[in-house]
């Protein structure tokens, strides 16, 4: 089992792929939603991972509906989310590693995610990672958001590597769209969402964890 090439570089998504965040999302968007007497199933929350912002609202008024207090759940989502963050923030199994062998391979990495830049700074400074990637894309560094392919190809832009060569890490399904169409080889860990047959059609794998990326990546190295 091994890569299609070595990769030049490696861009990571952020919630669900290098933090256990996702999880903790889903408690408090169910929480936000009953402070405003809603509920949020799973299958609406699941709907949303790997959207953007203005996707994700408009895809909550979608569903409960124009008088739905949007500004208002949004708060309490986000309130309840960084009082969990403040003392539940953990990484992903084989995050170090996988950072640790990237440095010793001299690869460069940035993160592209959905997530606000002061959400990302809370998280890496959380964990003291916030050198351990040369660039981070986050909301407002492109145009259209996941699934379209501009995270990542803002990523790679700012690398200074050709997409094709760049090896994308994703657990969502709109993420891995995104990636697969910026022309990278695509890995999904799947965290809360299976990978569908069309998801598995545009990655080169799908793996249990970042410990089996760290493999396929040290097999390529070889």
């Amino acid at each position: 089992m091994s890569l299609p090439r070595r990769p030049a570089a490696v861009i990571f998504d952020m919630d669900g792929l290098l933090f256990d965040t996702e999880a903790l999302h889903e408690e408090a968007a169910g929480l936000a939603a009953r402070d405003v007497a809603h509920e949020m199933t799973p299958e609406i929350f699941r709907s949303l991972i790997g959207l953007p912002g203005p996707a994700g609202r408009s895809r909550v008024l979608q569903h409960f509906g124009p008088s739905f207090p949007i500004d208002i759940f949004f708060d309490a989502w986000r309130g309840h989310f960084y009082a969990m963050v403040d003392t539940r923030l953990v990484l992903k199994p084989g995050a170090l590693e996988l950072l640790d062998l990237l440095d010793t391979l001299g690869l460069p990495r940035a993160i592209a995610t959905s997530s606000s830049h002061k959400t990302v700074q809370h998280h890496l400074s959380f964990h003291d990672l916030g050198a351990r990637f040369h660039h981070v894309v986050a909301q407002g560094d492109y145009a259209a958001g996941k699934p379209a392919p501009d995270p990542y190809l803002t990523a790679a832009e700012r690398l200074g590597v050709a997409p094709g060569l760049c090896l994308a890490l994703e657990d969502s399904h709109n993420g891995v769209r995104s990636a697969s169409a910026a022309g990278m080889m695509t890995i999904m860990v799947p965290d809360l969402l299976e990978a569908t047959d069309e998801i598995k059609g545009l990655c080169a794998f799908v793996v249990r964890d970042l410990h089996a990326v760290h493999s396929l990546v040290l097999g390529c190295a070889r």
